[in-house]
């Protein structure tokens, strides 16, 4: 039924869901390639490390130098204990709200484009169903207009028209691995900014 076809020419057949199809995996990959590389720059420093450093500035009372080495670390933490080390002299409740809105403020670009990747593996199945629908219902056109018919007539429309579901099944399921890569990823980068609020909390406890 496909054979000998092109893939442009089995694209076409598919209707105009498959350029929606295409347009919702460019925006997939695109936001999958952008996040795994956000990530990566974050991931480059080793919390442990850092807050050792911290730990080693903070009990010498060299504040200022311990701030400066939050602003040459990327890593979300370092966000984090920059805003606490910043109020160092206030009340613990205050240090602790502003170090709690910064996990807020990271968290926030952590998970930028995200739900797009979700809402794309959410609803490229039912993209593709619509297009398979639309291809059906041309097809018994087609039948009707023909004044023929015959289980071969049906079953290559059929076959044609499902390639949009193959198409959508192949966009969605890479979209969901990629969300729920992101959403684990994003869970380890909180952790980290709640432990590293947490130490913080009491380093300046014992001060």
């Amino acid at each position: 039924m496909l054979e000998g076809k092109t893939f442009m020419e089995i694209f076409q057949i598919g209707g105009f869901t498959m350029y929606i199809l295409v347009l919702c995996s460019f925006l997939s990959i695109t936001i999958l390639l952008e996040r795994l590389l956000y990530y990566r720059k974050l991931s480059k420093t080793k919390r442990a490390e850092f807050m050792a450093g911290i730990a080693r500035a903070v009990k010498s009372g060299n504040i200022d130098k311990a701030i400066d080495t939050c602003k040459d670390t990327l890593a979300p933490f370092a966000a984090v204990i920059c805003s606490g080390l910043e109020r160092f002299r206030q009340r613990d409740k205050e240090i602790s709200n502003a170090m709690e809105r910064e996990i807020t403020i990271e968290t926030a670009k952590l998970e930028r484009f995200t739900g797009i990747v979700g809402t794309i593996g959410n609803t490229a199945v039912y993209i593709g169903l619509f297009g398979t629908v639309l291809g059906i219902i041309r097809a018994f056109h087609d039948i009707a207009a023909a004044g023929a018919g015959g289980m071969s007539i049906v079953i290559g429309g059929v076959a044609e028209a499902l390639i949009c579901t193959a198409t959508g099944l192949f966009v969605a399921i890479p979209a969901v691995i990629a969300f729920n890569y992101f959403a684990k990823r994003v869970e380890s980068f909180i952790i980290d900014m709640e432990l590293s609020a947490s130490e913080l909390s009491d380093m300046i406890g014992r001060k």
